[in-house]
């Protein structure tokens, strides 16, 4: 009996509903705004995140990144004098100590990067000319494509061979098979012997002075025996009646250790250890799993923001349908009266208005969802920027548009239930 009522109750409320086709759609419109923006939001927010994360994990949980950076007096030097000779940066020393002293080091890969015009034919293009070891690609992130890395021999006897990007082939040797040729750095060419794509992250790859402007996968790779012969330890940059020149043995030293509870003790570490053969600071120590659980954190508070302001479209439209419902109880008090005096119960008339207002906030929760998931894929086709949609979020919006119809609609079903039958049949 109280099941055959309970169905009767909600076929009322759908067609109380429906007699009213367009004031029902137009109050439905907060709640599917509100569950959508929620959705999209965090699906924004998501994919952010994780872009940024992912940016971080290329560089390598277990390494610790150490960069050569010219210090703050010496620049103001450079700049006043026309003519300087600066001596900075990390030395092969730094990374013979560090591969000795510090526990739990596996390799130690040093760098040193010179912006040089690299040319074949009639092609030139600015590029950085990286000097490294072959295990580069073990501790980096960099696929092979074609041929293959430095090898021990390269580094050994001082080859003059190279690798190159995927971006530099094509831009050097737009008609022509890399591994056939030669490129000209300098005065020396170099054979090319491989193909690489770079996967990693702008801060594998530093980019200056000159490289401004210029793709980030122009780089050369060359063994680091043939960059010190071929390049020396100092710099040399002319302009316009200046002279500067600046002596860096390496310009990057990446640490890989064996394990990420190794690279939380390294750190401080490595640290003590350079202070204390460096006189003034230049260097800066990355340390990538540092930066990834900030960037962890980050994502929670975003997260918590993005999902904050979007709660407050599904709070308007909760008071949007408590608007529209207290308007249709003062509507409809003739016939809530009628109800009454034909036997109607307030839990009846509760159910009643209780139903219209779960169906407006479940129906535009239903379609907020449809709305909100199609939403981020538009956002990802126009811009590009990578979105991430969730089941949680997709869960939380729904539940919370279906609690908004329940705690906004009890108040003008009390309301419409209260109504004194009397007073109500004499309403017009």
């Amino acid at each position: 009996m109280f099941r055959l009522q309970f169905i009767s109750t909600v076929k009322l409320g759908f067609k109380s509903l429906l007699l009213h086709k367009l004031r029902s759609v137009l109050t439905m419109l907060g709640i599917i705004f509100g569950v959508c923006s929620v959705i999209a939001m965090l699906a924004i927010g998501e994919g952010a995140s994780y872009a940024a994360q992912e940016r971080i994990k290329k560089l390598g949980s277990n390494n610790i990144l150490i960069n050569s950076i010219k210090p703050a007096s010496e620049s103001q030097q450079s700049v006043s004098t026309r003519s300087s000779q600066i001596d900075y940066g990390l030395t092969y020393k730094d990374g013979a100590r560090l591969q000795s002293t510090i526990p739990g080091v596996k390799r130690v890969l040093p760098m040193r990067i010179i912006r040089e015009d690299v040319r074949f034919s009639r092609n030139q293009v600015p590029c950085q000319v990286i000097g490294t070891l072959p295990f580069y690609p073990d501790v980096t992130s960099i696929d092979i494509l074609r041929g293959r890395f430095l090898c021990q021999m390269d580094e050994m006897w001082q080859n003059n061979v190279c690798v190159i990007t995927a971006g530099l082939s094509r831009r050097l040797f737009p008609y022509q098979d890399p591994l056939e040729h030669a490129l000209k750095i300098g005065d020396f060419y170099y054979r090319v012997i491989g193909i690489v794509q770079e996967t990693g992250t702008a801060d594998q790859r530093p980019q200056t002075g000159q490289m401004e402007g210029e793709p980030l996968d122009n780089n050369v790779y060359i063994p680091l025996s043939t960059s010190r012969v071929r390049f020396g330890e100092t710099l040399i940059k002319r302009s316009a009646g200046s002279f500067q020149a600046e002596k860096v043995e390496l310009h990057k030293i990446t640490v890989q250790m064996e394990n990420l509870e190794a690279v939380e003790t390294a750190d401080p570490q490595i640290k003590t250890v350079l202070d204390r053969f460096h006189e003034q600071t230049d260097y800066e120590v990355i340390v990538p799993l540092e930066l990834l659980r900030a960037a962890e954190d980050t994502k929670r508070t975003f997260n918590i923001v993005l999902g904050s302001i979007a709660a407050i479209s599904l709070l308007v439209g909760g008071i949007g349908i408590m608007n529209i419902m207290l308007a249709s109880v003062t509507e409809r008090t003739r016939e809530i009266g009628v109800r009454r005096a034909l036997g109607a119960k307030k839990r009846d008339i509760v159910t009643q208005f209780l139903v219209e207002t779960v169906v407006l906030s479940v129906g535009g929760g239903l379609i907020g969802v449809v709305v909100g998931v199609v939403t981020p894929f538009v956002v990802t086709r126009l811009t590009d920027m990578p979105t991430i949609v969730t089941a949680w979020s997709i869960l939380l919006a729904f539940g919370i548009s279906g609690a908004v119809g329940v705690v906004f609609g009890l108040y003008p079903a009390q309301a419409a239930a209260n109504l004194d039958p009397i007073e109500a049949l004499r309403h017009e």
